[in-house]
């Protein structure tokens, strides 16, 4: 996981956040690019985003809360109204007084249509909402109903976090590309943070890759470079205009990597100037029959 932080100060459960996101990577953990404290002015209005994950299969909005204050007990989630834990208001560690779940319909759908006008309306936007108890808390989460666009995922243990993505990337069928990756972080204005197209494609995301999206940026000279590379490896794999016959001395004593042969250079060597001596007493033959026997 590729991990980048706009703003580095933030609330304890976006450092939480970071530090777990940082650990993924091993191969077998969830691909992708993490955008930390990002923003969107969508509709008038500006979103403020604690994290917003893109995996090859998947975009997630992500709430990070912390609770202020050690509370033990069921946190029950309605569906609309406050959160709280055995009856008493759930101290969370954010000024904002909407729930997560309200900032993450806000978000989500602001994404969402603000990717849509950019031709990305095909992709799920899902939000999720981390909410990290005070270290050694009892805590439990109660969410009687469902929906298939928001999750809470309680942040006492990193595991969690991480298993939310491996499952939402064996459902989710629409991929992104590194393309669309890029046309995001342009248009949200978080172009210095976009990854170089290897390192996207080394992610899982899926090219071909326009490079003209990497201009402007810190990346554009690792484009460039990738589409010379590219077009490098076009250029090699072409066969040549002009296939050399079978008997030719490259084709019955081939060169090899790594390997030098002495016998094999030297019979390469001496058909080649059998061939060239061959080649100029025909031609010979030719041009002495034409004075010999031609007209005049």
């Amino acid at each position: 996981m590729l991990v980048r932080v706009q703003n580095p100060a933030g609330t304890n459960a976006e450092r939480a956040l970071i530090d777990w996101l940082r650990t993924w990577k091993d191969p077998g953990s969830p691909h992708g690019v993490a955008t930390i404290n990002c923003s969107l002015f969508h509709e008038d209005r500006l979103h403020q985003f604690d994290a917003v994950v893109w995996t090859p299969t998947s975009c997630v909005v992500i709430e990070a809360e912390a609770l202020s204050a050690r509370q033990d007990g069921v946190l029950d989630i309605p569906l609309n109204g406050p959160w709280t834990i055995d009856g008493e208001a759930a101290t969370l560690e954010g000024r904002d007084r909407r729930t997560p779940l309200d900032k993450s319909r806000e978000h989500t759908f602001a994404l969402q249509n603000w990717l849509a006008a950019r031709g990305l309306g095909q992709r799920a936007v899902h939000g999720v909402a981390l909410i990290v108890p005070l270290s050694g808390a009892q805590l439990k989460i109660q969410q009687a109903w469902n929906d298939p666009s928001f999750d809470v995922i309680l942040g006492n243990d990193p595991g969690r976090l991480r298993h939310y993505f491996e499952v939402l990337s064996e459902s989710e069928k629409h991929l992104w590309t590194a393309n669309d990756v890029a046309v995001a972080f342009r248009g949200l204005g978080i172009l210095p943070y976009l990854p170089a197209p290897q390192e996207l494609l080394h992610e899982g995301f899926i090219g071909p890759i326009d490079i003209t999206l990497w201009h402007g940026g810190p990346q554009q000279a690792q484009a460039e470079a990738y589409a010379e590379e590219l077009a490098q490896a076009e250029r090699d794999a072409k066969p040549p205009l002009i296939q050399a016959p079978w008997y030719s001395p490259w084709k019955l004593y081939p060169t090899e990597a790594g390997d030098i042969d002495m016998g094999r250079a030297f019979m390469r060597t001496l058909l080649t100037i059998g061939m060239v001596i061959g080649i100029a007493w025909v031609l010979w033959f030719v041009i002495m029959a034409i004075l010999s026997y031609g007209p005049g």
